[in-house]
């Protein structure tokens, strides 16, 4: 698929702050890339011109079953990104805005759950790749990982061929808002990881290290491509 402009990939979450770099990275590779952003996003009109720039399709097919469904048939992706995913900062932001608070259920769980059946209901059978998260697990506590952990086991059981990729810490200084809890988590790991790998603990260091959002973009589109990463769940640390 690489450097194959008759291959196409489609980025649901695509105005993220991995979203952003993965469909960078597709393009970069000669990928066919169609970046979904939902209508009425305030970062349509600036991140599509982003987009286009750089030679991707922008779609604004609402978040409908149906409708995407429809589109899904249309575009035929051979491979489907879900990069989903809500903040408490952005569910404010949402609330404040529309009156309705968005949550991991609606937006991390629900809007996965609704794009693997619009997949089903167009008859396809792309790639299905899933950022989740590290940590994720049937016993992991939190609501977050709860609830990464429940769209995880839909990805799995929806026939379709999926790679879930499960990351550490994502930095950088382009993030759309400030994390304090991760970025402070990620210097702190950075200190302790680092002293780990010098005592020859490189694996644990591998697993639990940051990366920015092109690093990590660079490592989906990786697995994205290679047919030995199908129906893998993905560590960090085989995360390139």
């Amino acid at each position: 698929m690489s450097g194959d402009p008759s291959r196409s990939a489609f980025v649901a979450g695509a105005t993220g702050y991995t979203g952003r770099a993965v469909v960078e990275t597709l393009r970069a590779r000669g990928v066919a890339v169609t970046a979904h952003v939902r209508p009425g996003s305030p970062r349509l009109e600036t991140l599509g011109d982003s987009f286009r720039d750089v030679g991707a399709s922008v779609d604004t097919t609402p978040w409908d079953r149906h409708a995407l469904a429809s589109r899904l048939t249309e575009l035929r992706p051979d491979v489907v990104f879900a990069l989903l995913g809500i903040t408490r900062a952005g569910a404010a932001r949402e609330k404040k805005r529309t009156g309705v608070e968005p949550s991991y259920e609606t937006i991390d769980y629900g809007l996965t759950v609704l794009l693997l059946d619009a997949i089903s209901d167009a008859g396809l059978s792309p790639r299905f790749v899933y950022l989740s998260s590290l940590g994720t697990s049937a016993t992991a506590s939190g609501e977050y990982l709860r609830w990464r952990w429940k769209a995880e086991e839909r990805v799995r059981k929806s026939g379709l061929p999926f790679t879930i990729a499960r990351p550490s810490f994502i930095t950088g200084d382009e993030r759309d808002e400030d994390r304090p809890g991760e970025r402070i988590g990620a210097a702190v790991a950075s200190v302790v990881l680092g002293a780990s790998a010098a005592l020859g603990a490189k694996r644990f260091a591998k697993r639990y290290g940051s990366r920015t959002n092109t690093q990590l973009a660079s490592a989906l589109v990786d697995a994205a491509l290679d047919p030995a990463k199908a129906n893998r769940t993905l560590e960090s640390e085989e995360l390139g």
